[in-house]
């Protein structure tokens, strides 16, 4: 049986309404999905993907997931009773895939993102992967393809998540390859997404 409202802390009632008034970008449709258990007292999960603009295109872009975890106990490795565990991943040209320096530019996203949008936070920890493959066989005809995924956690000092869902979804967006809507770096997306 869900916790009504009334069962939850006020701290992290306060967080969720937080996140539900974030104001994500038009390219990115955000959902709710169940929250994974065991990890805190209290959580919430939202996945995302970034779709284009473009009408009569519906692949997605890019992909996410963002889940807040809620700890009264506030547990050392935190620095406070929340944490955002977040994950991003996005094809890429496959030039663009080989780069030595791409995880370390999509980390940096991230921390932009947070920055830029005044996002109060500490203990950011995380890990950015880059994957290439090649088709052999029936799928030879997909030829060589690329893929970043980032991996990434910190604790948000205070329950205004606002500008940590915010910032998630700009990252989601920039790992896509659209066109940032603060002043960062794009990428050239594999499926062509400034064409």
């Amino acid at each position: 049986m869900p916790e009504s409202d009334a069962d939850l802390p006020e701290l992290f009632v306060r967080a969720v309404a937080s996140v539900r008034s974030a104001q994500p970008r038009a390219e990115v449709e955000v959902t709710d999905i169940p929250a994974p258990g065991g990890l805190a007292a209290h959580s919430l999960a939202l996945a995302a993907d970034v779709r284009p603009t473009r009408q009569g295109i519906d692949s997605v872009l890019g992909t996410g997931r963002f889940v807040l975890l809620y700890d009264p106990d506030e547990p050392d490795a935190w620095g406070g009773p929340f944490r955002v565990v977040a994950y991003a991943q996005a094809p890429l040209e496959t030039e663009i895939g080989i780069e030595p320096f791409i995880a370390e530019v999509a980390w940096s996203w991230l921390i932009d993102a947070l920055d830029t949008r005044r996002a109060r936070y500490t203990a950011a920890s995380g890990t950015a992967t880059k994957m290439l493959s090649t088709g052999f066989g029936e799928l030879a005809e997909q030829g060589d393809a690329a893929q970043l995924e980032l991996r990434a956690s910190w604790s948000p000092l205070g329950p205004d998540m606002t500008p940590h869902v915010e910032a998630w979804c700009e990252l989601l967006c920039m790992l896509a390859g659209l066109p940032p809507s603060s002043e960062a770096i794009s990428l050239t997306h594999r499926r062509g997404a400034h064409d």
